[in-house]
């Protein structure tokens, strides 16, 4: 047996380039959004249901926790969004050496925060 294989892997030491953490994050979103979206479409089902149903659900939406997790739902479809407009742009040929790549993912990252931070307005305006 190998006594120079890791005991633990301490994962604090893993040091990620940023076009590798806007792909992960690209993933996260897309799984935030599917769950997101069935809460979505349950509050359309209750509103459609009849005046009471779209009351109950105006209501609901009035609270901060429901208004959190709508611009959270928004926030992970903006992000995807834009991180998405990258990747199809990779995939053309566009931005696939490595600093083009890092300079892509800044773009992301920054888009998507002007974004976010205007649906945020948005929801609590």
């Amino acid at each position: 047996m190998n006594s120079k294989r890791p005991v633990n892997l301490d994962l604090g030491k893993f040091h990620f380039p940023l076009p590798a953490i806007t792909s992960i994050l690209h993933r996260i979103s897309g799984i935030i959004i599917f769950v997101g979206v069935a809460f979505l479409l349950y509050g359309l089902e209750l509103s459609l249901s009849g005046e009471e149903g779209f009351a109950r659900v105006s209501e609901l939406l009035d609270s901060f926790l429901a208004k959190l997790i709508v611009w959270g739902i928004l926030s992970a479809l903006l992000y995807h969004l834009v991180a998405g407009i990258k990747h199809l742009l990779m995939d053309m040929g566009i931005g696939e050496d490595l600093e083009s790549g890092r300079l892509a993912a800044k773009i992301t990252i920054a888009v998507s925060v002007i974004l976010i931070v205007l649906a945020g307005v948005w929801v609590w305006a």
